[in-house]
């Protein structure tokens, strides 16, 4: 690992397959709904772009939504340019939460906080893994990432998750 680019934990989500189970290395944002890891629960049986397992997130009708986080391994600084990209899909079929929804990430300066939002995908639809770049500056010293589904219409939804890669400072001149 070089100076300003950092691993997050478990990037790739391997751990055991599991219907309502927290990946290792992340912690539960929202209280009472958590991930899958997958494949093989609820109709999803998509391959992972990277490694075995992969995780997904849902929605609701009830604007419930699933979300994880976890520390980052450094500080990202204030005012400094930072980027990574992090694979995206959706399932045709995952028990009945079958609508494309969207991806917000967030960082924040302590546990569970969201103090800036720095990536807003528009509704995942594809069936095949995307790639998604994302370049962000923070506002403040942070310490914290937080991945959200989202469905602004309330609807039953999912969107799968893989394969982050490290976060780096961007190279501009």
């Amino acid at each position: 690992m070089s100076f300003g680019q950092f691993m997050l934990n478990n990037a790739s989500f391997e751990d055991t397959p599991a219907d309502a189970t927290m990946p290792s290395g992340w912690w539960l944002i929202e209280p009472g709904t958590t991930p899958d890891i997958l494949p093989g629960f609820w109709g999803v049986y998509n391959d992972a772009s990277d490694g075995e397992t992969f995780i997904g997130l849902i929605t609701r009708e009830d604007r419930s939504f699933e979300s994880i986080g976890q520390r980052l391994p450094q500080t990202l600084k204030q005012s400094t340019c930072y980027q990574f990209t992090i694979d995206l899909a959706q399932s045709e079929e995952y028990a009945g939460y079958n609508n494309p929804i969207e991806l917000k990430i967030y960082i924040g300066s302590k546990k569970k906080h969201r103090d800036q939002l720095i990536f807003d995908s528009e509704p995942i639809n594809n069936l095949d893994w995307e790639m998604h770049r994302i370049e962000f500056i923070p506002d403040k010293d942070m310490r914290y990432i937080i991945i959200e589904a989202s469905s602004p219409q309330q609807t039953t939804g999912n969107i799968l998750i893989d394969n982050i890669t490290p976060i780096v400072k961007c190279n501009r001149v």
